[in-house]
């Protein structure tokens, strides 16, 4: 982009170039899937594990602050809170 003029940059940015991700690699849809899979059974393990060994009240209080906290971290940073930039203008 150095080297271009300001008509050049214009067109480079035209607001309907902006597409709905076309122009964006994806990965396979199948790996993601595999993905989840295993993430979900490692997580159920764990958890079996967690609630297996916890033997007082105090350990479930932790716990709770930690579940609470992750899903505080993920409201924060999702992709569809307000100010995320999730909400492109396409076309004109």
């Amino acid at each position: 982009m150095a080297n271009t003029d300001i008509t050049q940059r214009s067109q480079y940015e035209r607001t309907d170039l902006l597409a709905g991700g076309e122009g964006l690699r994806r990965g396979s849809e199948k790996g993601a899937a595999v993905y989840s899979v295993i993430a979900l059974v490692v997580g159920a393990a764990l958890a079996y594990g967690a609630f297996k060994t916890i033997d007082n009240w105090a350990q479930w209080v932790v716990l709770g602050v930690v579940v609470a906290f992750t899903v505080a971290v993920a409201v924060a940073i999702g992709p569809n809170r307000k100010g995320s930039g999730s909400q492109f203008k396409v076309g004109r």
